[in-house]
């Protein structure tokens, strides 16, 4: 950038950034909607505004994801906050939401497990699309954890509790109706980790084993014991793991298993029910 900006126009013509990545970085440095910024495009900047979006634009530039500089993501039509202590919530995982909550309708008090909860995108929209369920959460990370319980307050949220540990080390001789997770599933090796978004990402979030299944194997293979009669295990996963994650379903006596795709048609997550 040659110079900055010295009008709302002109900063939403940085030839830098993305377009859309210059609307929303202003948006935050100058505190306006997106609409606010198209009525008073000719509005000359103040010093300290130029200073603020420039400040915003170097940190996209060197690769930061916006989610990070704005410190929250929308999730399932809700803001939550975001670290680099914590996975950015994706679009894709809202599937994982929807299939969940159309088994949680049809009990009455839904006892429900979230595993690597990380922000608590997933526990917490579960908690707020069924008031009368009891969710419990879990992450190794305590950084992780201090983010998800900050969304908690800010969401209002009552029904949710989160526990520290991995996967089910904390919650011996516990049962739920439903567990639900979205793990690391990246293969360690996975030229992608040192690409876009994930570069910033925590790797203990992405990365599990030589080919990305060595958390979906030890949740899977422990889940009966955590599942009441008749209970579901849903996982999100990698495009190209349906059919081993299917395997390891089918292997610890997992019934009427599935596959479901994401809005792309990718499989993106499978699950199965334990026997009634």
């Amino acid at each position: 950038m040659s110079r900055p900006p010295d009008t709302i126009a002109a900063a939403l013509r940085c030839a830098d950034l993305d377009p859309v990545d210059a609307r929303v970085l202003l948006q935050e440095a100058l505190g306006l909607t997106h609409a606010q910024l198209i009525a008073h495009s000719d509005r000359r900047l103040s010093e300290a505004e130029q200073a603020r979006f420039l400040a915003l634009t170097r940190r996209r530039m060197a690769g930061e994801p916006i989610a990070y500089i704005l410190g929250r993501r929308e999730f399932y039509g809700r803001d939550f906050r975001v670290t680099p202590s914590v996975l950015i919530p994706r679009p894709d995982t809202e599937l994982l939401v929807d299939l969940a909550l159309e088994r949680m309708r049809s009990l009455p008090s839904p006892r429900v497990l979230d595993l690597g909860t990380g922000s608590g995108c997933i526990a917490l929209t579960l908690a707020l699309e069924a008031v009368e369920s009891s969710i419990y959460a879990v992450d190794a990370s305590s950084e992780a954890l201090a983010v998800a319980t900050e969304n908690r307050a800010a969401l209002g949220v009552a029904n949710v509790t989160f526990r520290h540990g991995a996967w089910f080390l904390p919650l011996a001789g516990m049962t739920f109706d439903l567990i639900v997770g979205n793990p690391p599933y990246v293969a360690e090796d996975d030229p992608h980790l040192a690409e876009g978004d994930l570069r910033f990402e925590p790797r203990q979030a992405l990365a599990a084993g030589l080919d990305g299944l060595d958390d979906l194997e030890r949740i899977i293979a422990h889940a009966p014991e955590h599942l009441r009669p008749g209970g579901w295990l849903l996982l999100e996963h990698g495009y190209d793991q349906a059919g081993t994650v299917g395997a390891l379903l089918a292997r610890v006596g997992f019934e009427d298993r599935f596959v479901a795709p994401d809005l792309a048609g990718v499989p993106r997550v499978s699950g199965g029910r334990k026997a009634p």
